[in-house]
Parts: structure tokens; C-alpha cells; sequence
């Protein structure tokens, strides 16, 4: 946003605080407060331009605007923390003004109108529009909280202020804002993107920022007896509350016909772990069932004291309702234990839970909320034995779905800022919370998970598909290298030619090959006659010694240098180093050959880019970790040990020919990764890399439970 809009810039005398300066107390309470909720709001600003951008690029017509706008989100994204840095310098900046001598000559407001004058850029005019039109609305919505603020600050300070110097005003804030953006390599339309998050994230809470800053003044006595602006927020808030409170109607589980059956066959197998949730009592209590919704009842008094993800401290969950029944059965004193099939339950959802609490494929940082739903899914199963024959069932589904969603997060990840470990940390509350024995919350929190992460896969599998577009862009672009290099080096190597050609061929005219290149290819007449206009140069400057040699010369010279001049522009090549060559050029051919000075013998090939990277690991074609490699699938998630304290999880989102390269993606579609089939076999062999297996979680973990107690039941 350099030089962003009609904006009078701080008095360059004030823009360092005096050290002299002194602000009462309470002017420092009000920059404090006022700072805090400012960055707040910058920070929502960003986290949400991150979206508007993505929106943005996901309706591009164009390839030119889609990249415009990724880029802006790159930018934003590398500038934001000195951004926000620089809109409180400017704000603390306009603060310590208020301190000075000469306040009163200060202009600070921005001076924008529809009347631009004809000279003044469309751009400029754009964005002067929008800083008015949004000054407007923050004056007619918050014009007399905004007056009384500045009438009590002119209290404070013992003199007139106007508007335009009351640094919470919305002049002075897009003054800071607009400042802070200088830095941002952004075109017009991100521009005013920004000023209309500025106006949605900032200046729209611009009622409660004054309101707060009065009461801090009133509270010490400043103009007590204005009457204080009614706050618009407070409604609109409730309002927002009440829509976000608006459930969808619950939706009825399937009924389970053939559950209990499919259920009874389990029962056979865990026989071999029964007898592990027992009250701890001595064995001449007669042992007395509970029922079914007492067990209920003590499942849901312990669900509100399943620890948070914070708490290190596992869960035990027979353990803690051994030490219920322990407690239920003294006060009763009746030996108080479950009935067998619940207690069948209770085993298998446990062993269920230890299984995906091992299980590779589910992040540590998730696995912590997932094992909080050991309750919930417990209460399901007893109360709907279909839960473990239904690959359907709402519960089962969830699950399933939280376990995809997390697979891609890496370990590491700052979760309490990440979207999805706030979402899925809101779901796993909602349930404790909520589920009583309704089932059909389940249903109803799987609709609303599913919509957010088919928005969250939409995104990650555009920006995928920009980065696999980008990388097939590279191949081709370092195909076109070697071929541009190869073709110079066949011409160049062992001959003895003036240096400046040389120089001109590897540095110009290389640029020239490499734009035939990739533009029209190596069969089009573009490629081509750029080799022919090549080879010609590199004719006439030659050791000749012929004179019908030099009649050919003078014949061939005039295409010679056109068609050198119209290469050169069309790779836009700087016009002051093109005339350069040219004279040194004629020089060249006007001299005898015998007497050039600076010929050198071409002894080096030439390389253009990047020099190629590490050597081939060199693996026979029926080695078992190559043929692993080979069978990797476009989709794949792969867990890769980087060191000892970083695993990065990723997917495989291209095999880029012609060296078959891997090229791997974050969750959100983002480039992490590159490997060599080679590489990635080292690092089987290493056990550094392992695939994730993306089949159904919930699937995976009752068939390994199944053939655990088949084992069980064997070894007996």
C-alpha cells in the first residue's frame, strides 16, 4: 500500500515522541485498553484475509488473477507480524503527539473526495473513495460516542482537539493501518480488500472501542455528565448468540435389527477379559448386577470429569468406574457389579481406545481428544448394540471422519491457533456436555463436521492443484534448461571465439533459447531459428581467411543482427547492455581476425539454473524398499521422521517426470516435501518413513481387538 491514498502524513517534526512528553495517567490507560482491542481486531483481520483471498483466487477467470491473489496471501502471510508491529508504533505515535507543543498544527485527517482531479491515477481514486466512504459510516454510526471522546480528551489535555487529532478517531486509525501497509507488495484490488477487512474487523467495533474509553475517563471524573451513547452492539451480539445457538433438528438413529446378534458373537470372544471391572471389596459380598441405566447414570456422572487435553494424567476408565462401583457397593453395602453383556462392552470399547490411542495414523496432539470420547461412544454402545455391527452408525461415522481429518496435521502444529483442533476440541466438549442418552446428537454434529471439512478440503485441494501446477511449471522449466545448456555446449565447447560472445550466449541469448523453448518447443520454427541466429553468430566471428568467407559476411550481416535485435527483445533484454554488445560486435567484424584481442578456448560446460542436486541412489530395480516406493499412490499420506523431536506428516500429490519426483503437500495443500524414488527408499529402509493407512479407523481398531482376544481365547 505504498503511497496509499490522499492521506496527510504525521508531521514529520512529530513523528518521534519527545522524550519530554508526558500524558496524564488516564490517556495511558485509554491507549493501553484501546491497543488491546485494536490487536485483536488486526489479528482477526489477518486470520480472516487468509480466506477472503482463497475465496478470491477459487472464482478467478483468469490464471494471471488466480496467481495474483495466492501471492497476496503469501505476502500476507511473511509481513504480517511486522505489519501489526507498525500500525501500534503509528498508534502509540499518535498518542504521544497529543504531548507535544504544536499539537494544534498537526493534519492528520485523510483528505479524500469524489472530486479527483484529472490527473489523479484511477488506483488513488479508488482507494480515496473507499477511505471516504468508510470515514462516513463510522461517523454516522458512532458520531456521538466518537464527539464525547473527543470532547473529554480536549478535557484532559486542557485544550481544543479536533477530530482529525483524536488518535482513536477513524481517520487516524486508517492513517495507521494505510502506514503499516507500505510494505505490502499488493495490487489495487488486495488493497482494497484489506481497507474492507479493516472497516469489517476493526473500525465496525469501533462503538465499543469508545465506549470503553469513555468509561475510563468518566471513571476519573472527565465530563461525567454526557450522557452516554447507547451501545448497538450489545443487540446485535445477542442476535448473533441465538442464530449460533439454532440447532438443526435431530435426526433419528437406523434401527438396529440384527445388532444384538452380531454383538453376541463378540461376547464369545471376550470371555477371556472379563472380570476386570469389579469393585475392589472383599469376596464374602454376594456380587449384585446394576442395571443398565444405572450404569448409564454413572457413566454420565463421570463424563463431567473427564480430564481436559492439558491434564497429562491418563484416563482410566474401568479403573474409575471400579472405584464408583467400589463406592456404590459400601454405602449399599451390596457387592455392586455390571451385568455381563455391559461389562463385555465396557472391554471392548477399552480395548477399542487402546488401539487408536497407538495407532500411528492419529497425531499425538489429537489423540489426547479423541481419547475423550471414550465415554460418550461407551454410552452409545450400551444403549445400541448396532454401534458394533453398522459401519453406518452416526457414532461410528464420527469417528471415523475426526481420525481422516487429523491424519494430515503434523506433530508440532501450534493446535490451539489451528481451525480443525478447534473444531474437533468443540465437538468432544458439545458431546460431554450435551449427551445424556439422545443418540441423535451424533447425527446431528457429524452434518455440521462434515461441512466444515469438505470447506476445508475444497481449499486444500485448490491450493494443491496450484502447487502441482507450479511444479510441473519447474520440470518443464529445468527440461527447457538442460536443453537451452545442451545446445549451447555443442556449439561452444573446444572452440576458440572472442569472450564477449561467449558471455553473450550464456547470459542473452540463452534467455532467447529458453523462451523458444517453453513457449513454442523444440519442433517449432521459433526454436529453431533462434539456433540458426546462433550458429551464425558464432560464424562470423570466426577466424576466416578466405575472401569469399567475407563477402558472405557483408551478405548475411544486416539479417544477422536484425534477427539478434529482435530476439533480444523479445526476451526483453536490458537496451543499454544490447547496445553495448552491438558496438563491441561490429568491432568484431570490421578487424582482422588475428588481431581480436580477449579470445578464449571454451573449456567448461555451461550450466543454466540451478546446479543438479544430490547423486542418484543407485538401488536394484527388485529392491523391496524401491518396489514399495513404486507402489505409493497419488493421495497417500506418509509419516516422515525428520529428526528425533519432528515427524512431518504429508501426501503424495505428484510423480513428476521425467526423474519420477515425489513431491509431497501439507494439510492445506502447501509444498513440503520432494524426494527421489531413492531417497524415499533410504528412508524405508532407515524407518524413518511409513505409509499412513487411510482406511476407517474405527474398522481397523475393532478387527486388530477381534484377533487380540481370538488369541487370547486360543492361548487358553
Amino acid at each position: 500500500m505504498h503511497n496509499d491514498g490522499k492521506v496527510v502524513p504525521i508531521n514529520k517534526a512529530h513523528a518521534t515522541p519527545s522524550p519530554l512528553a508526558r500524558l496524564p495517567v488516564v490517556l495511558l490507560q485509554v491507549r493501553d485498553k484501546a491497543a488491546q482491542q485494536l490487536q485483536q481486531g488486526l489479528q482477526d483481520l489477518f486470520d480472516n484475509a487468509d480466506d477472503t483471498l482463497f475465496e478470491m483466487a477459487d472464482k478467478a477467470r483468469s490464471n494471471v488473477d488466480h496467481h495474483i491473489f495466492f501471492e497476496a496471501m503469501r505476502d500476507l502471510r511473511l509481513k504480517r507480524k511486522n505489519f501489526e508491529r507498525v500500525f501500534m508504533e503509528r498508534l502509540f505515535a499518535a498518542f504521544a503527539s497529543l504531548g507535544e507543543a504544536g499539537r494544534g498544527e498537526l493534519q492528520l485527517v485523510p483528505l479524500v473526495s469524489y472530486e479527483a482531479a484529472p490527473t489523479t491515477p484511477r488506483d488513488a481514486l479508488e482507494k480515496a473513495v473507499a477511505l471516504e466512504a468508510m470515514l462516513e459510516r463510522v461517523r454516522h454510526r458512532d458520531g456521538l460516542a466518537l464527539a464525547q471522546l473527543t470532547a473529554r480528551l480536549s478535557a484532559v489535555l486542557g485544550s481544543h482537539l479536533a477530530e482529525c487529532e483524536n488518535p482513536l478517531g477513524p481517520a487516524l486509525l486508517c492513517e495507521c493501518f494505510l502506514q503499516a501497509g507500505r510494505s505490502l507488495g499488493v495490487e489495487i484490488r488486495v488493497k482494497l480488500i484489506m481497507l474492507k477487512l479493516f472497516e469489517k474487523y476493526v473500525l465496525s467495533d469501533a462503538d465499543q472501542l469508545y465506549g470503553e474509553a469513555n468509561q475510563l475517563l468518566v471513571a476519573t471524573g472527565v465530563l461525567p455528565e454526557l450522557k452516554a451513547a447507547p451501545s448497538r452492539r450489545a443487540g446485535e451480539r445477542a442476535a448473533r448468540e441465538q442464530r449460533r445457538e439454532e440447532a438443526l433438528p435431530p435426526t433419528e438413529l437406523p434401527v438396529d435389527e440384527g445388532g444384538q446378534q452380531a454383538f453376541a458373537a463378540l461376547q464369545t470372544l471376550l470371555k477371556a477379559v472379563r472380570g476386570s471391572v469389579a469393585p475392589t471389596l472383599e469376596a464374602s459380598h454376594q456380587p449384585q448386577p446394576i442395571a443398565t441405566r444405572d450404569l448409564l447414570r454413572l457413566l454420565s456422572h463421570l463424563q463431567q470429569y473427564v480430564p481436559t487435553p492439558q491434564v497429562e494424567d491418563e484416563f482410566d476408565l474401568r479403573n474409575q468406574l471400579e472405584q464408583l462401583l467400589t463406592r456404590v457397593s459400601v454405602k449399599s453395602g451390596k457387592s455392586r457389579v455390571v451385568e455381563e453383556a455391559d461389562e463385555d462392552v465396557i472391554n471392548l470399547i477399552a480395548l477399542v481406545f487402546e488401539f487408536i490411542l497407538s495407532d500411528c495414523t492419529v497425531p499425538d496432539t489429537f489423540k489426547s481428544l479423541i481419547a475423550r470420547l471414550q465415554i460418550p461412544m461407551l454410552k452409545v454402545a450400551v444403549l445400541d448394540k448396532g454401534f458394533f455391527s453398522h459401519a453406518s452408525h452416526p457414532a461410528r461415522r464420527l469417528l471415523n471422519d475426526i481420525a481422516a481429518a487429523t491424519m494430515g496435521a503434523s506433530v508440532g502444529e501450534d493446535e490451539p491457533r489451528d481451525p480443525l483442533y478447534l473444531r474437533v476440541e468443540q465437538l468432544v466438549q458439545r458431546l460431554l456436555n450435551e449427551f445424556v442418552d439422545d443418540a441423535a446428537i451424533f447425527s446431528q454434529l457429524l452434518t455440521e463436521f462434515r461441512a466444515f471439512t469438505a470447506d476445508e478440503q475444497r481449499r486444500s485441494a485448490l491450493l494443491e492443484q496450484h502447487t502441482r501446477e507450479a511444479e510441473q511449471g519447474r520440470v518443464r522449466t529445468d527440461e527447457a534448461r538442460q536443453r537451452v545448456a545442451d545446445a549451447l555446449n555443442r556449439r561452444l565447447l573446444g572452440k576458440v571465439l572472442p569472450q564477449v560472445v561467449v558471455q553473450f550466449l550464456q547470459q542473452a541469448w540463452s534467455q532467447v533459447l529458453l523462451l523458444a523453448s517453453l513457449k513454442h518447443g523444440e519442433q517449432s520454427v521459433h526454436w529453431q531459428a533462434a539456433l540458426r541466429t546462433m550458429d551464425d553468430l558464432i560464424w562470423s566471428v570466426g577466424l576466416h581467411d578466405d575472401t569469399e568467407a567475407g563477402r558472405r559476411l557483408l551478405e548475411q550481416l544486416p539479417g544477422l543482427l536484425k534477427a539478434l535485435r529482435d530476439g533480444l527483445n523479445s526476451a526483453a533484454f536490458d537496451p543499454f547492455s544490447a547496445r553495448e554488445f552491438f558496438v563491441q560486435l561490429q568491432a568484431l567484424h570490421v578487424q582482422p581476425a588475428e588481431r581480436i584481442d580477449g579470445l578464449i578456448e571454451v573449456r567448461e560446460p555451461f550450466v543454466l539454473g540451478t546446479l543438479p542436486g544430490e547423486p542418484a541412489i543407485d538401488l536394484p530395480s527388485d529392491d523391496p524398499d524401491l518396489l514399495k516406493v513404486h507402489s505409493l499412490r497419488v493421495g497417500a499420506w506418509i509419516l516422515r521422521q525428520q529428526d528425533a523431536n519432528v515427524a512431518l506428516r504429508c501426501k503424495l500429490a505428484a510423480i513428476l517426470a521425467p526423474a519420477n519426483t515425489y513431491v509431497f503437500v501439507n494439510r492445506a495443500g502447501l509444498k513440503v516435501l520432494e524426494q527421489s524414488p531413492g531417497q524415499l527408499a533410504l528412508a524405508f529402509k532407515q524407518g524413518s518413513l511409513q505409509v499412513l493407512d487411510d482406511s476407517p479407523l474405527f474398522e481397523r481398531a475393532l478387527a486388530a481387538v477381534v484377533d487380540r482376544l481370538r488369541q487370547l481365547n486360543h492361548a487358553k
